[in-house]
Formats: structure tokens, C-alpha cells, sequence
């Protein structure tokens, strides 16, 4: 068992005590209905588990209904606990200003009951519109000037794809959207920073045919994330190959002398040592021509600064649920967006295509990003 689901699982627990404790304050309920709604936040908190037993043992559609529940309650608690804390912060300064400046309050402030509603009634409506932004895919358009492109062209059109996660919840229905979106556009490139499968990956039947149907003229290329170590590399490897990718692992390609692409595992996360170093990789490609450095965790090391035009990452998902997006920050202070390294080097961080556990973003929208590389 890792150290990361320790830790997430005893954050999840208190989570639930702290709204469990909420609700008995608020409705004062009996021995044996407290005894029924403990249970069932028990139940909530063993979902994800509960959800990876019966994907293991075949039965996808029960996993799947599962999988919905849970996960959706899993973002529902804890909006409801920033939502929940914000107003007890609130709330404790209030009352000690009135207290000082000796102004009487209503009633309703010290009501747990109104709070504890106000929260829950916040939190399902942000829950339902998070559903409907994890929906709605967005695409950016990121112009980037540069002097090394061949004489002749003009402009070079990447699309990149991030952490779309297919799997039991992100299926055909998303994937299809997506392919549109990418068809319109009608890139020169297309490319995929990690992630593209979900940990288990029993479930993607015909979703490589789908992804196969984009044929950009200068090909496909795709990079290993951690999920797809996670739910093992040989699957990975061909679902991403049936799927029309290239996949760069530790290796370098030069398209049609127009730009460089350079490509790395996330496996240093999984135990696994590439005897390539990123230096190695990147100073064996034309430093002439154009370099699209990608790197599945948006990671800078300064020594490579000048050796890669531009780094396409991912893995953070913007956070995902807002205001989560700062507990990521932590980690991963370049979370989301484009962000200038040097005056010749940037990194973008894609906010992800699809999304992890709980099918909902909320302010952090899914996208798929489009970087035209114009002549400067």
C-alpha cells in the first residue's frame, strides 16, 4: 500500500467524520439514525474500493454505476468542507467583532441547522455544474514565434492531448467529442503527454479505433504517464500503438526536418532508471530546428533550459476542483497555463482532456490545447 493512499485515505476519513459531526450538530438525530448514516458514510468512504473489486472481478457495469456514486460523492464532501469551514471562519470573526463592538446578532448565526443547509444546498449545485464543465471541452489556441522553421513554412500546427484518462468513467462518448474537436482543427501534429489510459484498462474495447480515425499529416506521438505504469506497461504500449501513436520512451524523432520531438517516461515515479538522460536526448537533436520537449509532469530542470524550444506537460489537471488547484500547487508550482522559462524556452501545462476519480471540474475546464508555431 502506498504512502500517497495512506495519506489520501486518512484526509478522505476525516472529511467524513467532519460532515458527519456537522450534520448530528444540525439535526440532532437518534442513536439509530446516526447509527444509519455512519454506516452509509462508510460505504461512501470504501467506494473507490469497492469499485476496483468489482472491476477486477469482470463485473464493469456494477463498477461503473459504483464508480459514478462514489466519485461524485467523493467531490461533493469536499466541497462541502471548504464551503462548510469558510463559513465557520466566517462566522467566528463576525462574533467576535459584534462581541467587541457590542452589536447585537440575529439568531440565525448561531443556527447549525441554516449553515449546515446553506453548505449542502452550495455544494450539490456546484457538484451539477462541475458535471456539466467536465463536459464542456475547451479549446485553447497558444501562438508561439519562432525563427527555425524551415524556409517554406510558415506555420506548424500541434495539438496536444493530456491525461484523458479512459477507462470505467471517460469512454466512447468523450473520446468521440474529442476526436471531432481535433478533426476541425486539422493539426500538422498531434501529441499526447501522458495519462491517456486510466489505472485499469479492461474497458477500452473499440476506443483506439475511435482515436485512430485522427490522421494528422506528420503523425502522432504519445509519451507513458503514470497511469499508464500503473495499469502496466505492455497494455499501455499496445492500446497507444492500435490507437495510432508513435510512442517516444527516452527517444527522439525529427519530422520531416520541420521540428523535433522528444519524448520521456514518467517511470522514474514507478522504480524504474532510464540510462538516457533528458541532457543526453536533448542534446542529440539539430539545435536548428524547432524542439517539442515531452515531459508528462510539468518538471524544469535548468540544466536543459536552451536545449528544448518548448515543453508540453500535464498531470496536474489544473487541479481539477477549485480551490484544489492550490494544494497542487504546492507540488507542482507551474499548475496550469504558459509559463516562460527563458526569452527562447517556455513550458505549457495542459489542464487535462478528461478527468481523475470524480467526473467534475469545477473553474479548471477540460481542454485541448493548439499551439500554432508561426515564423518569427
Amino acid at each position: 500500500m502506498s504512502m500517497f493512499f495512506i495519506i489520501f485515505f486518512s484526509l478522505y476519513a476525516v472529511l467524513h467524520a467532519y460532515v458527519f459531526i456537522k450534520a448530528r450538530n444540525a439535526f440532532k438525530f437518534s442513536l439509530i439514525t446516526g447509527s444509519i448514516l455512519a454506516f452509509v458514510f462508510l460505504l461512501c468512504l470504501f467506494m473507490p474500493l469497492l469499485v476496483r473489486t468489482f472491476e477486477h472481478s469482470g463485473h464493469e457495469g456494477i463498477a461503473r454505476v459504483l464508480a459514478y456514486g462514489g466519485y461524485i460523492w467523493m467531490s461533493t464532501i469536499f466541497i462541502f468542507f471548504v464551503i462548510s469551514v469558510s463559513i465557520d471562519i466566517s462566522r467566528l470573526c463576525i462574533i467576535i467583532f459584534s462581541s467587541i463592538a457590542k452589536i447585537n446578532l440575529p439568531h440565525t448565526i448561531h443556527s447549525g441547522l441554516v449553515f449546515f443547509l446553506v453548505s449542502a444546498v452550495a455544494s450539490i449545485a456546484i457538484t451539477v455544474y462541475g458535471y456539466h464543465e467536465a463536459r464542456t471541452i475547451r479549446m485553447e489556441r497558444i501562438g508561439i514565434e519562432t525563427s527555425k522553421l524551415p524556409p517554406g513554412i510558415n506555420k506548424l500546427t500541434i495539438v496536444q492531448i493530456s491525461d484523458v484518462h479512459l477507462g470505467l468513467i471517460n469512454k466512447d462518448v468523450r473520446l468521440r467529442r474529442v476526436v471531432e474537436i481535433i478533426k476541425d482543427i486539422k493539426p500538422d501534429i498531434v501529441v499526447s503527454t501522458g495519462d491517456l489510459v486510466d489505472g485499469q484498462i479492461n474497458t477500452l474495447n473499440g476506443l483506439s479505433d475511435i482515436l485512430k480515425e485522427v490522421q494528422p499529416r506528420y503523425g502522432k506521438y504519445a509519451i507513458m504517464g503514470n497511469h499508464e505504469f500503473h495499469a502496466g506497461v505492455k497494455i499501455s504500449e499496445d492500446f497507444t500503438q492500435k490507437a495510432g501513436f508513435e510512442i517516444l520512451r527516452q527517444r527522439s524523432v525529427t519530422v520531416k526536418n520541420l521540428v523535433n520531438i522528444v519524448g520521456v517516461d514518467d517511470a522514474g515515479h514507478w522504480g524504474m532508471q532510464s540510462t538516457v538522460t533528458d541532457k543526453k536526448l536533448l542534446e542529440g537533436v539539430p539545435r536548428n530546428i524547432f524542439t517539442v520537449f515531452l515531459k508528462h509532469r510539468p518538471e524544469v530542470d535548468n540544466k536543459l533550459l536552451g536545449l528544448f524550444d518548448l515543453q508540453l506537460s500535464g498531470h496536474t489537471h489544473g487541479g481539477q476542483v477549485y480551490p484544489f488547484r492550490y494544494i497542487t500547487q504546492v507540488s507542482f508550482p507551474m499548475v496550469a497555463g504558459l509559463y516562460p522559462l527563458n526569452d527562447d524556452t517556455a513550458l505549457y501545462v495542459n489542464r487535462g482532456t478528461g478527468t481523475w476519480g470524480p467526473p467534475i471540474r469545477f473553474l479548471t475546464p477540460p481542454e485541448v490545447t493548439v499551439f500554432e508555431i508561426v515564423r518569427q
